[in-house]
């Protein structure tokens, strides 16, 4: 089925729901029967929820039953349908993001290298801070060379969360 252009989809055409987590609320957002974002309270570069857009939690019921299982260490991958919207650059990046194994990490400059630009770590970053579908598209799990975090648009103590979520899971 081919892609409708973003300027072609109405506000009425995006579904929104909005999901309790061990992060905060998580608002969470599709359209075409894909999940477009994942949006957490005061995040960084966080999409806004279109005016007229129509609220329908029953869409969001497979969406909200895998971030709890993941949320309670039971689920370590998602199969969700996605539509993550960018540059082909940005696409490169968080194609690489869902590669990155559940429980590890890697630098930004190793995400680079994966996309084919090794000198390319501050883009990276860029693309990686503007990852629509946190958490999913898990860009947490990318931290920097020294081992030290690095940045998250939903801020360290959620990053740190995440990765301590995925390591107890991990064992």
């Amino acid at each position: 089925m081919p892609e409708i252009p973003t300027s072609a989809v109405r506000d009425s055409d995006v579904l929104v729901s909005v999901h309790p987590s061990p992060i905060g609320p998580l608002t969470l957002m599709a359209r075409d029967g894909r999940l477009t974002d994942l949006v957490m309270q005061d995040q960084a570069h966080a999409t806004p929820v279109p005016r007229g857009s129509r609220r329908d939690d029953a869409f969001f019921v497979e969406v909200a039953r895998q971030l709890d299982e993941y949320f309670a260490g039971a689920r370590s991958d998602f199969d969700l349908p996605l539509h993550l919207d960018g540059t082909p650059f940005q696409q490169a990046v968080w194609a690489q993001l869902q590669a990155i194994p559940y429980g590890e990490t890697i630098s930004y400059g190793e995400l680079a290298r994966r996309v084919g630009n090794p000198k390319a770590s501050r883009a990276v970053g860029l693309a990686n801070g503007r990852n629509p579908i946190a958490v999913i598209v898990p860009c947490h799990r990318v931290i920097a060379a020294d081992g030290t975090l690095g940045g998250y648009g939903g801020g360290p103590d959620r990053k740190t969360l995440l990765l301590e979520l995925e390591r107890a899971g991990h064992r």
